[in-house]
């Protein structure tokens, strides 16, 4: 099968994906949208939104409709690199035997990752990073495909950890979960009141997943949009010649090269979601928010003056 014709079976696969998901979650176009992305890029992200906006049951219904193991850590203050990575015990002949933890898994829910301490961060980022994790010095390899999808509430920051710039330069996404609206509310208290479950069935498998993974990477940019793309994050440092006034007025410091690699991998991705055999410039201006907002650090006097990392943004697209 050529390319071009996967590219076409990969927009339907899409779209029954999404039909799936949306039996169990109401509205969200954009969060599931990015997820998808996200995942068919080969790529991890970070979910923030308050408490009760369906983040878990979102990741546990993709999980579910992909075919793929998914488990759910939840992060806590006292949670240790072993309770995630796994740990050696003695078995019945005194062997040393290693123990896998829940890691091992092709989906990971990391519930409120700012919660835990860095140590236990690292452990996650590492894997996130390398898809393999080292426990008592051997090197273990995660499950392909092996994604994180993390979660983190904005408003409540007493115990918390942040997670520093380095570590969150290593998500391609920080998706915004909002608040649905009243008619998305109205639904969402009719689905989950009464006594009906939705049946969801697999769409796609592992094979096919990698398989779609290796597809996006091979779909040709032409030069003047990855120009664009690495135009726009040259944009975001205050010390570049490309840098507009509002860069130098409101940002302290600018995204990394891993966000141009990133917006070229989202642009062909999003092209193809979309039917399109090579990305164009709107493809780019499509994922940049998701991609740029948590690798750009605002300064005091934005914060005083109103100016959101979004607002920010559009101003630079």
């Amino acid at each position: 099968m050529s390319d071009k014709e996967k590219v076409d079976q990969l927009v339907v696969h899409y779209n029954e994906l999404k039909n799936e998901i949306h039996k169990v979650i109401v509205g969200q176009d954009d969060v599931v949208d990015q997820v998808l992305i996200t995942i068919f890029s080969k790529g991890h992200c970070l979910l923030v939104g308050v408490p009760g906006l369906a983040k878990t049951l979102l990741v546990n219904t993709i999980a579910q409709t992909l075919g793929l193991s998914f488990n759910r850590i939840q992060f806590t203050p006292d949670l240790m690199p072993s309770d995630i990575v796994g740990s050696e015990i003695l078995d019945e002949t005194r062997n040393f035997k290693f123990i896998q933890g829940p890691l091992f898994s092709n989906i990971i829910l990391a519930d409120e990752i700012n919660r835990t301490p860095p140590k236990t961060q690292s452990a996650l980022l590492e894997a996130m990073q390398e898809k393999a994790v080292t426990a008592a010095g051997k090197n273990y390899k995660l499950p392909a495909p092996f994604f994180v999808l993390a979660t983190q509430n904005p408003i409540e920051q007493e115990g918390t950890y942040p997670l520093p710039e380095a570590q969150l330069d290593r998500f391609m996404f920080n998706i915004w979960v909002d608040y649905p609206s009243y008619n998305e509310e109205l639904a969402i208290v009719k689905a989950t009141t009464s006594d009906v479950h939705a049946e969801l069935r697999h769409v796609l498998n592992a094979e096919q997943i990698l398989d779609y993974q290796d597809l996006i990477r091979r779909i040709p940019v032409s030069d003047n949009v990855m120009e664009y793309a690495v135009k726009l994050v040259g944009k975001t440092r205050f010390n570049s010649e490309l840098a507009p006034k509002i860069t130098k007025d409101f940002i302290t410091w600018g995204a990394g090269p891993r966000a141009s690699q990133n917006l070229i991998i989202g642009a062909k991705c999003h092209a193809a979601l979309n039917g399109k055999y090579s990305p164009d410039i709107e493809d780019v201006k499509a994922v940049a928010k998701p991609i740029l907002r948590h690798r750009l650090v605002r300064n005091y006097r934005a914060e005083a003056e109103g100016w959101t990392m979004d607002k920010i943004i559009d101003e630079l697209l």
